[in-house]
């Protein structure tokens, strides 16, 4: 199971923008990303599944050349509006449109990696290490599997006035995927999405993307301090 722009797109932007994604952590998670990345002003940035473009945004207000790709058409349009310098382009991150190293840095983040079955993830990874150049740098934020399967909820939700977005979730260990089912009641009208994650165990993650090609892989905590048993999320930082 892949996940199309279906599921997210104005549904999800109506429940998470200003709730679950707020200015504040935005902003903390830019500063973040620019850090873990080493970024300077004129550095060449991809932000790979990009979404509305909260990060991609903000990096380049900070002198950054970000490219951001997303497949999800909405979201994009939402992002193009903020009126960065960051272009934004529609893509499939199995199918980059480019075919050399162009990149110093490349970030997926919020959970934008697991969504394929076992080869296509590994291919994400061989394709976005040949568009990076030598030197440069991976930031793969996640959810610290370790954390979230000592502390997981079988629902959530979020409300917007008379509205509610639910998550039911399945963890199906036999795979390590998680199986999010995902209920939008807006405006009197009902609609059920469902999706897969994979999800990796941290020295997993660091085999994955040693087997893409990378030198070697920094885990770090969502703060870009070492990972711990606490950490909530995790980066994956890996150098080309």
């Amino acid at each position: 199971m892949s996940v199309g722009p279906e599921v997210f797109g104005e549904d999800y932007l109506y429940f998470y923008d200003g709730s679950v994604l707020t200015a504040e952590r935005d902003d903390r998670e830019a500063e973040v990303a620019w850090t873990v990345l080493g970024l300077e002003p004129g550095a060449e940035v991809l932000d790979l599944a990009c979404g509305h473009g909260r990060i991609a945004s903000r990096l380049a207000g900070r002198g950054a050349h970000v490219t951001g790709l997303d497949a999800d058409p909405y979201f994009l349009e939402v992002a193009r509006a903020e009126g960065s310098s960051a272009e934004f382009v529609e893509g499939d991150m199995r199918a980059l449109p480019w075919s050399e190293p162009r990149f110093d840095a490349v970030m997926l983040w919020f959970t934008a990696f697991g969504y394929f079955d076992e080869a296509t993830n590994a291919a994400v990874l061989r394709g976005v290490r040949q568009v990076l150049r030598d030197g440069g740098r991976l930031a793969l934020e996640l959810n610290h599997l370790p954390r979230i399967l000592a502390t997981l909820q079988r629902q959530a939700w979020i409300r917007h006035e008379t509205d509610v977005a639910l998550d039911e979730y399945e963890f199906l260990a036999d795979r390590s995927v998680m199986r999010t089912r995902r209920t939008y009641v807006r405006g009197g009208t009902v609609r059920e999405v469902e999706y897969d994650v994979r999800m990796y165990m941290p020295a997993e993650l660091r085999e994955l993307l040693l087997e893409a090609g990378f030198s070697r892989v920094e885990l770090l905590g969502n703060d870009g301090k070492p990972l711990t048993l606490e950490s909530r999320r995790l980066i994956a930082l890996a150098h080309a």
